[in-house]
């Protein structure tokens, strides 16, 4: 059966988990939406669910065999790679995710995945040990930093009897995200975007440093959902553990004047500004040569200075022209604080949370957000940082439209 040009192509790739029945809804779910779609299975997915069951649904042969013979003349894994708007795989074991990583291609799936030239996204699905396994959270931040979409597993009682995380997102989430990033809009296409994230580290001696708790998550996902809107990203960054999103251009910092001083070098050549990042507002007065040793019980005093603004210095500097956005992490008086920083700092916008609140809090996916400008507040419910970061962006949008339309 040839396949309708005019469609978008999603290529579902199908791996050997329990889940894997979730697939079938997942297809059907995208069809709803005139999407076309052809399945590949790993031979471990066809002990759950049966290629027929596959190709009865999408009116498709299955992919399962690497030297099966094909049913028209071509090289099938290359054949099925070039036909892909989408890559998602769904559900995605720690199997496939290790193969990804490493570049491994010794089954249809894995060949042809490692093939495609379109986007690629997956819905992992395992027991909790495997999902928290140092190796598989390695694996996935290596997916991630390539540009591999990921939708996180849920929380939730598993097949195998443990709860934990691990168990397949709702199959009506994974098919909007496919659907999302199939009819993803271009609209920062030629914009140029500085985005600043994580924390400082302000030195006492050669072995420590006084920091904060930011993972620099939020901002990361804000870089990468501007680079897959279209925007040239300059990502300045901070110390942390997390791969930086393919495409974009990355700085380091460590202390919160060096983040200053990247931050001036590079703020003039763009036309979006968002301050996520979370510099020491004091560093020490003296650093000490030597480590401090213990001094036989007596206190140990240590003196600070007042770091430089970073946001106060940005804003001052910034064009009429230019979007500049701040963010507010607060314990306390939240929306308060965040007014008084709009203004002083000469703010288009800023990102308020309450850090003690539970899921808004450091080192975790998701955040409970209000988006503060001049003319309005608006409350945002729990959602992942790839959310909020996509209504970050939004939000700049409209406000980059009222600029241009005053």
């Amino acid at each position: 059966m040839s396949a309708d040009t005019s469609k978008k192509c999603v290529v579902l790739g199908v791996t050997g988990g329990i889940a894997a029945y979730k697939a079938c809804e997942i297809l059907r779910l995208l069809q709803k939406q005139g999407i076309d779609v052809y399945v590949v299975m790993t031979r471990n997915a066809c002990s759950f669910v049966s290629p027929l069951t596959f190709e009865t649904l999408s009116g498709h042969p299955v992919a399962v065999d690497t030297f099966e013979r094909p049913a028209t003349w071509e090289v099938e894994h290359i054949a099925l790679a070039k036909r892909a708007d989408l890559f998602l795989i769904a559900p995605a074991t720690a199997n496939i995710i290790a193969k990804m990583a490493c570049g491994i291609a010794d089954d249809m799936l894995s060949t042809t995945v490692l093939a495609t030239r379109a986007p690629v996204m997956i819905a992992p699905a395992m027991n909790t040990g495997m999902w928290d396994n140092p190796a598989t959270q390695q694996n996935l931040r290596t997916l991630e930093s390539r540009g591999v979409q990921i939708v996180a597993p849920a929380t939730g009682y598993l097949a195998c009897g443990d709860s934990g995380a691990g168990k397949l997102e709702d199959v009506s989430v994974i098919a909007q995200r496919a659907i999302d990033a199939l009819f993803a809009v271009q609209d920062l296409k030629g914009l140029r975007v500085m985005v600043t994230a994580g924390p400082t580290r302000e030195p006492i001696d050669p072995v420590r440093y006084i920091s904060n708790r930011s993972s620099g998550k939020m901002g990361y996902a804000i870089a990468r959902a501007a680079k897959r809107r279209g925007a040239d990203v300059t990502l300045l960054t901070g110390p942390v553990s997390l791969q930086p999103p393919a495409g974009v251009t990355t700085v380091s910092f460590t202390t919160t004047r060096d983040l200053l001083e990247r931050a001036l070098e590079y703020a003039d050549a763009q036309d979006i500004l968002i301050q996520s990042a979370a510099p020491a507002d004091y560093r020490a007065k003296t650093i000490a040569d030597q480590k401090i040793k213990k001094q036989g019980g007596e206190d140990f005093v240590l003196e600070m200075i007042e770091n430089p603004d970073v946001a106060a210095t940005l804003g001052k500097a910034k064009r009429a022209d230019q979007i500049f956005v701040g963010f507010a992490a607060e314990t306390q008086h939240v929306a308060e604080h965040a007014k008084g920083k709009l203004e002083k700092k000469n703010l288009d916008m800023i990102v308020a949370n309450d850090v003690t609140a539970a899921g808004a809090g450091f080192d975790v996916d998701t955040n409970i957000v209000t988006l503060m400008t001049r003319e309005d507040s608006r409350q945002l419910p729990l959602m992942s940082k790839d959310e909020v970061a996509d209504r970050i962006l939004d939000r700049i949008q409209e406000l980059r439209m009222q600029k241009t339309n005053a």
